[in-house]
């Protein structure tokens, strides 16, 4: 027996070869690989460009639109600040207005005791010139202390349904009660075209009653009427001095209402008056009016003593 070991089979000799081939291989795979790729990424940025290319042609074309929408812009900004600072002022103006305020101490009483007398449609017209009356005393000069005496009936339950507001009036006293319970019996003057007695100055120390009752007239001094029962004062204002009208000289309560505010701040009747009464009345300067009934005569006059003389 032999004692030597059987000889191992030796490793091929061309097997570097392989390996160089296989690495060869996978060498050229690899690069291949980026070939594919950049192929495809030549593709996709040609479409790319070619987005690119069309947005920039639709800048190119709406530079004109974009140029036009800035200017309006600007003009937009423009005017918003110009509002802005006219708004300002505005409410500077009113801060300042506001501040010259003087409320006066005369009472003005909305008399609302002839409910009864008035069918709702009238009613609803008393209501909207109480409305009026309110809003113009909040923007007085001079404010008067204002009252709605004998509160109720048609006339509250009208303000209930179609102006729940007024429960927040300001400056303001709405009374059930009588003026009578509320106020001096020698205070009391009622305004009324129907009394002799002409208001030639305001008293404001008094208070002014005006009858709220929008009648058309069906019941003719029942103010007056009133105002004696009662033994408190009366009085008309000075309308007949200063305006010459074609209809009654009978106003309406927002009308009286105003007028006094205006005197307040005018100290002028004849102001006062045409400043507030509307054109329906027919109003004109009661001097003027003499002057034209005048003129009138004298034509009348001249065309008689022409058709005289061709006589």
């Amino acid at each position: 027996m032999s004692s030597e070991m059987p000889a191992e089979n030796p490793l091929p000799t061309d097997l570097p070869d392989v390996e160089e081939k296989i690495n060869s291989n996978d060498n050229q795979v690899k690069k291949g690989e980026p070939e594919s790729d950049k192929a495809e990424s030549i593709g996709v940025m040609s479409k790319r460009q070619m987005k690119k290319l069309m947005k920039q042609k639709q800048w190119e074309e709406q530079r004109d639109l974009r140029r036009q929408r800035r200017k309006e812009k600007r003009q937009k900004r423009k005017l918003e600040r110009q509002y802005q600072l006219e708004s300002n002022n505005e409410g500077s103006d009113r801060k300042r207005i506001r501040r010259d305020v003087v409320p006066s101490t005369l009472r003005l009483i909305i008399d609302c005791s002839f409910d009864n007398l008035m069918v709702l449609k009238d009613v609803k017209k008393l209501h909207k010139q109480i409305q009026r009356c309110y809003a113009e005393n909040r923007k007085a000069l001079h404010p008067v202390l204002f009252y709605l005496t004998s509160h109720g009936g048609q006339l509250k339950n009208n303000m209930d349904e179609n102006d729940k507001g007024w429960v927040n009036w300001k400056d303001i006293h709405v009374s059930s009660e009588h003026y009578n319970e509320l106020m001096k019996k020698e205070d009391l003057v009622y305004l009324t075209s129907d009394s002799p007695d002409v208001l030639n100055e305001l008293d404001e120390t008094k208070a002014y009653v005006i009858g709220g009752l929008v009648d058309h007239n069906h019941h003719k001094g029942i103010t007056y009427k009133k105002a004696l029962e009662q033994g408190i004062g009366h009085a008309q204002l000075p309308l007949g001095n200063f305006v010459k009208m074609n209809s009654r000289k009978v106003l309406a309560v927002n009308h009286v209402f105003e007028i006094i505010l205006s005197y307040l701040e005018k100290r002028n009747w004849k102001e006062a008056f045409f400043s507030i009464l509307p054109p329906r009345k027919g109003a004109s300067p009661l001097g003027e009016a003499n002057d034209s009934s005048k003129c009138e005569l004298r034509e009348k006059e001249a065309g008689e003593d022409n058709s005289s003389d061709s006589d």
